[in-house]
Order: C-alpha cells, then sequence, then structure tokens
C-alpha cells in the first residue's frame, strides 16, 4: 500500500480549505477574493488577473486596472455577479473595490463560517483514513501484507491524520484570529 498517494489527498485537502479561507473576506483588501472571477476576453473566459492589474493601494481598496479600457464593463458585471458583496466605482479607467468595516456580528458571522469550513475540510481528511484503513484491510485479508505490517501502516495513517487536523486547526486558529483583529 502506498501512503505517500493518502499523504497528499489530505494535502489537497488542507490547500483547499486555504484557498477558500483566501476567498473570505476579513475587511482587509485582499486581492485572492478576485481569484474566481472570469471575464469574457475576446470569446474566450479569462482570470481577472490575466486581463487587469489588481493592486492594493490602501488598506481596505483594491484597485483593479483593465489592459484594455473596453474591459472596464466585463469586469464590473462578473464583480457585481459574483458573491463578494461589494459595490465597484470606476472612474473609466480604474474600478475600485472599497471594503467596509466589519460589525462585531458579522465578524462572529465569519468565524462561524471559518469553523464550518474547517470541519468539512476534517471530515474528508477523516474519510482519507477511512478509506487508507478500509485498503489496508482488504490487503490483510488478500495476504498481500503482513498483520505487522498492516498494524504498522494504520498507524501511519493515524500519525499523518493527526498532523492535517493539527495543520487545519492552526489554520483556522489563524484565520479567526484575522478576522476578529480590528
Amino acid at each position: 500500500m502506498e501512503i505517500k498517494e493518502f499523504e497528499s489527498k489530505m494535502e489537497k485537502s488542507l490547500a483547499n480549505l486555504e484557498s477558500e479561507f483566501a476567498a473570505i473576506r476579513a475587511g482587509r483588501a485582499n486581492p485572492h477574493i478576485l481569484d474566481r472571477l472570469t471575464v469574457d476576453y475576446y470569446g474566450a473566459p479569462s482570470n481577472l488577473q490575466a486581463v487587469a492589474n489588481i493592486s492594493v493601494p490602501e488598506a481596505r481598496v483594491i484597485q483593479i486596472q483593465p489592459w484594455e479600457a473596453s474591459l472596464i464593463k466585463d469586469i464590473e458585471k462578473a464583480i457585481l455577479t459574483s458573491d463578494i458583496g461589494i459595490t465597484p466605482s470606476n472612474d473609466g479607467r480604474i474600478i475600485r473595490l472599497v471594503f467596509p468595516e466589519l460589525t462585531e456580528e458579522r465578524r462572529k458571522e465569519l468565524v462561524k463560517d471559518v469553523k464550518k469550513k474547517a470541519e468539512a475540510s476534517k471530515v474528508a481528511i477523516r474519510n482519507i483514513r477511512r478509506d487508507a484503513n478500509d485498503t489496508i484491510k482488504k490487503e490483510q485479508k488478500a495476504n498481500e501484507i503482513s498483520e505487522d505490517e498492516a498494524k504498522q501502516s494504520e498507524d501511519e495513517i493515524q500519525k499523518l491524520t493527526d498532523k492535517y487536523i493539527a495543520l487545519v486547526d492552526k489554520t483556522t486558529e489563524e484565520k479567526s484570529k484575522e478576522i476578529l483583529t480590528v
């Protein structure tokens, strides 16, 4: 049995959680909330980063400067139809997203959301552990590995699971702290 295969699956679960956390805005301008946006560029859907310069001139402002002025309307439309929840403003050349200060209540809601996503990630990691243990049991039944090898593999999988659950907890703690910091 190849333990690396299951470790890479756990790694992907953690990476997915981190990308979800990057998309949660915490009152500060974070250009990563635009990562999932696509704009129709000459008939092909393109990432916003591929068609515009994105910068953060102030703590609560994201500035988007398209390479071509004709894209302004498309970019605004993409932002408005997304789940970002911020209305863009433009001066004909540059689009600005101004992030409002988060209320205490909204911060607490975001922390709940972060914890919910973290729990889903932990469940995914535990499911990977279960799959790994099922594979070990099948191999042992088929006499492909000995009882000692099976026990050793199960211990390794459990250590991996503990490691990734701890990483999820650490990442969640950091994101919660970031959200609650005024």
